[in-house]
């Protein structure tokens, strides 16, 4: 199982590296749409699309791994306070009973959203806006999948922490 989790952790991790890879080509596409906009007066939809794109593949490429690395926002104040034990049972709890129901109702929805889209060859609304919209909207069920992929290694880290041989909680 230990096998498992590793390979499932080093594949989200370098989906996550890859996806960071986006945050430079997010900054200058920001950067080249609003000194065209407010320097030169022109405004082009296309780099407004793009903005929301690469900032789509950045954020659902690495929401995983964020999850992995434990750098996610906590909403549990008393998380750093705990024993390691306390925080294997509250991750199992927080797991099964918060985040991988929310995941499997929200990543079913998202995939029958990107499948919708992509039946209708969906493009941007605009006249001059990006063609095939399908693909960001695979990404976001993409990451999503990641996601509850990651919080399954996250659980089976935290059973086998609790349950399994002492040489795991070392």
């Amino acid at each position: 199982m230990h096998a498992l989790i590793s390979y499932t952790e080093r594949f989200i991790a370098g989906i996550g590296r890859i996806g960071s890879l986006f945050l430079p080509l997010l900054m200058l596409t920001i950067l080249v749409n609003v000194f065209s906009r407010y320097v030169l007066g022109l405004g082009f939809i296309q780099l407004e699309e793009l903005q929301w794109h690469l900032n789509a593949i950045a954020v659902m490429s690495c929401l995983a791994w964020a999850y992995q690395k434990d750098v996610h926002v906590r909403v549990d104040a008393f998380h750093a306070k705990m024993s390691p034990t306390a925080r294997a049972i509250v991750e199992v709890l927080g797991v099964v009973f918060l985040l991988l129901p929310f995941l499997w109702y929200v990543t079913g929805s998202a995939w029958t959203i990107f499948k919708y889209s992509w039946n209708l060859k969906e493009g941007s609304p605009m006249p001059s806006g990006l063609p095939a919209r399908y693909l960001i909207k695979g990404v976001m069920a993409a990451g999503l999948s990641l996601l509850f992929l990651q919080g399954v290694a996250i659980l089976l880290k935290s059973l086998l922490f609790l349950f399994g041989p002492k040489t795991y909680r070392e």
